[in-house]
């Protein structure tokens, strides 16, 4: 589902894409519903593209939010935005103990946890649900051995 939901460079909030053209796209507002024109230029980047650095491997934050999911029992994460980066990082920490504190910023994780809000207040609940097309990406992959590219 994460795969349809982006962030854009210069713009703020979260944006679903509608339809795509040639050379854009068009791309929904979370918050406002308004529509806008998405250029390559534009660095529009989706969330299901985006992984968290850990001690380990990398974890996906579709992964992050069906776990912040369960902790605030699908309710908008209650907290400030002059929050201070300890109780930041303790929080991050409940949700994924073993994250890269080196590589992971406190901005990332005000970041991660205003998208939570802005998808759950959009309505966006199934955060692992894959899109349209990309299961059968996936079971063509698993059966080739290769993926496409």
């Amino acid at each position: 589902m994460l795969k349809k939901i982006l962030t854009v460079s210069g713009k703020s909030g979260l944006f679903k894409m509608v339809s795509q053209g040639k050379n854009m796209f068009i791309a929904e507002s979370l918050i406002d519903r308004k529509r806008i024109p998405v250029y390559p230029r534009d660095k529009a980047i989706s969330l299901g593209d985006i992984s968290i650095y850990t001690d380990g491997d990398e974890v996906p934050l579709s992964q992050i939010f069906s776990t912040i999911k369960k902790r605030e029992n699908g309710k908008p994460i209650d907290f400030s935005p002059t929050i201070k980066t300890d109780e930041l990082k303790s929080y991050f920490a409940e949700i994924l103990p073993n994250f890269d504190r080196d590589k992971v910023y406190p901005s990332d994780i005000k970041k991660m946890m205003n998208w939570y809000n802005l998808l759950i207040n959009a309505g966006i609940v199934d955060f692992e649900k894959k899109a349209e097309g990309e299961e059968t990406e996936k079971t063509e992959e698993k059966e080739t051995g290769k993926k496409d590219e």
